[in-house]
């Protein structure tokens, strides 16, 4: 059992839309860009993929005695920030925008009237501005919680969908647009300590935990095919009018699909390239 709460009080959750969910998948899916496993020299120092020796410059260290190890948590993982921002070549990280997703499902109902739609393409910008603003820790135990913030979003995806939404005939599809503002979101970590054949600790990660809100957000369908206006009213009243249930609706499948992503990322690459010890001394 967690020996602290995955606190998710300070998110209240405002009357976003089924797009929100979108965000969520966007705003970590940025952290999931395959990495190249780095090496190390026979003393233990870092090399790339070409055998060049560098220093870890995207790390900040953190002394698990500091009394205020919580904001040095803060400043390391913003320090990655940034540094991924500008990219990280020694990791394979290079491009960071535009995030993409392949797709993304919705279902409500079930039977001849249920609705079905499939984003596709999900494409958005301004993920890579994100800042680290809160982090809770347990070093004992390996437990971490961050707090995430992006100022804004826009999101672009195309769009189909069949069944009867609103007693409308909703087969068809289009183009989505989103203006995302003000975008938080939590992660909780819980890892388990290893030793390899260095001599060095690395984690591998045990638990894995998200929650998120959007405070302000602008978005529509358009460009509905054969120009059907009555589907395209329908749909934006829908998204407009029903936020709370769209998204009882969407989130589980999002979090799982996004979660066992970020895991891959955790594990097998930062995790994995650099050693625990490295972060924190």
């Amino acid at each position: 059992m967690s020996l602290f709460h995955f606190d998710t009080s300070s998110l209240k959750m405002s009357s976003s839309t089924i797009q929100a969910i979108l965000l969520v998948a966007i705003l970590f899916i940025a952290s999931t860009n395959p990495a190249t496993i780095a090496g190390t020299t026979k003393a233990g120092k870092p090399v790339d993929r070409t055998g060049k020796q560098y220093n870890r410059y995207y790390i900040h260290q953190c002394h698990k005695d500091d009394p205020q190890i919580n904001e040095c948590l803060v400043e390391s993982a913003n320090t990655l920030v940034r540094n991924f921002q500008r990219g990280i070549p020694e990791l394979g990280i290079t491009d960071v925008e535009p995030i993409v997703i392949d797709e993304i499902h919705l279902a409500l109902g079930a039977g001849p009237n249920g609705y079905r739609a499939t984003f596709r393409e999900v494409t958005a910008y301004g993920v890579s501005n994100m800042t680290v603003i809160g982090a809770r820790s347990d070093l004992s135990s390996n437990q971490f919680q961050f707090t995430f913030h992006v100022p804004k979003i826009s999101i672009r995806a195309h769009y189909r969908s069949s069944g009867v939404l609103i007693m409308v005939p909703a087969t068809g599809g289009g183009e989505y647009w989103g203006e995302y503002e003000d975008c938080k979101a939590k992660v909780y970590v819980k890892g388990s300590e290893y030793t390899r054949s260095d001599g060095k600790r690395y984690l591998r990660t045990e638990d894995l935990k998200m929650d998120f809100t959007v405070k302000n957000l602008k978005m529509g369908i358009e460009k509905v095919h054969n120009g059907n206006q009555i589907l395209e009213a329908a749909l934006n009243l829908f998204i407009n009018s029903n936020s709370q249930e769209l998204l009882k609706e969407m989130k589980p499948d999002i979090k799982k699909k996004l979660l066992a992503q970020m895991k891959i990322f955790l594990d097998d690459h930062l995790f994995a390239q650099i050693p625990y010890d490295e972060w924190v001394l």
